[in-house]
């Protein structure tokens, strides 16, 4: 059969490549987002609010679409009355907002 792929080849990965890590980095961005605003009980519109953005930019960065900056990172911590957490890596787990000391 034309078209029918008895074994699929995978390139290889470019583990370092600049667009993967942009990525991962946004992944785990929109990951450390979700799980802090959930963790709070609140809605994207709350927290779209909270942070003087629009509903679709939030869901933007949840999704993974938008990428970290520091700017952005500090602006949603303080909405989120969080401090922001980096290990060294790319991936999930590689960034996270943790609840500020009493």
């Amino acid at each position: 059969m034309a078209g029918h792929h008895t074994r699929w080849v995978r390139p290889d990965m470019q583990i370092d490549d600049p667009e993967r890590i942009a990525i991962r980095e946004a992944l785990a961005f929109g990951k450390a987002l979700y799980d802090r605003r959930t963790a709070l009980g609140m809605t994207v519109a709350d927290l779209a609010q909270r942070a003087g953005m629009t509903v679709d930019e939030i869901e933007c960065i949840e999704e993974g679409g938008t990428p970290p900056t520091v700017a952005l990172l500090r602006h949603l911590a303080a909405a989120l009355d969080a401090d922001v957490r980096l290990t060294s890596g790319h991936d999930l787990g590689s960034l996270w907002f943790e609840a500020r000391a009493a």
